[in-house]
């Protein structure tokens, strides 16, 4: 009897997410409450998502830098192995830096959904004195989850130059396959290794927001 319960469950939630990537967010969210699974719980399950791309983009990123370092410094570097290594590093930032952005959109979706919700459900309160506590929830909700998605797009838009000055250098490595490609990438690290410490930084205070936001949005 437990196993069919969970394969319906399981089904259900497979169909719901089915239509939510066609875009049919109400059969979605309808299909998630049968069993159990409301936009807070969502929500919170994508600022989590979220946190988490954050954090692997950001170690992805570290190991760029590192790969980039020991390109650099050794004089005797085979060049087409630096450039297949640092290009390698590239596409991986890239696509960690691709999945933050899909990852906070997702919150984005589900945090407008639940506060229009919320914010619709007021007028069906009864007690004034309920709906003004209500209301004010919704207000301290919402200043609290967008100082959260600030953070969040604020170290998103610290990823933007460091892939452009990194993929500039995969470039200018691929475009000249020399010993003075080398030297001319040894000017450049200073710079690309201030813009990924900055982006370490920015993305090291949204997770501690998107931390906060989860426990009190838990309580």
């Amino acid at each position: 009897m437990k196993t069919i319960q969970l394969g319906h469950i399981c089904l259900l939630v497979a169909l719901a997410t089915l239509f939510y990537s066609i875009g049919c967010s109400k059969v979605y969210y309808g299909a998630m409450e049968k069993v159990g699974i409301h936009k807070r719980d969502i929500l919170v399950d994508r600022v989590e998502n979220a946190r988490d791309a954050q954090s692997e983009a950001q170690e992805q990123f570290k190991d760029a830098l590192e790969q980039f370092g020991s390109v650099i410094k050794i004089e005797s570097t085979d060049l087409k192995e630096a450039y297949e290594k640092l290009n390698a590093e590239y596409e991986d930032s890239e696509k960690a830096a691709k999945n933050v952005s899909e990852r906070i959109e997702k919150v984005e979706s589900v945090a407008e959904d639940l506060f229009t919700e919320w914010e619709e459900e007021l007028k069906l309160y009864k007690n004034a004195a309920m709906r003004r506590s209500s209301a004010q929830k919704l207000k301290d909700t919402r200043q609290r989850y967008q100082k959260m998605l600030d953070s969040m797009r604020k170290a998103e838009k610290s990823m933007t130059p460091v892939l452009s000055t990194f993929q500039d250098n995969v470039l200018f490595l691929k475009h000249n396959l020399n010993a003075q490609a080398i030297g001319s990438l040894r000017s450049e690290f200073s710079s690309l290794k201030g813009e990924i410490e900055s982006l370490i930084k920015n993305m090291n205070d949204a997770i501690s927001t998107s931390n906060k936001f989860i426990k009190e949005l838990k309580q």
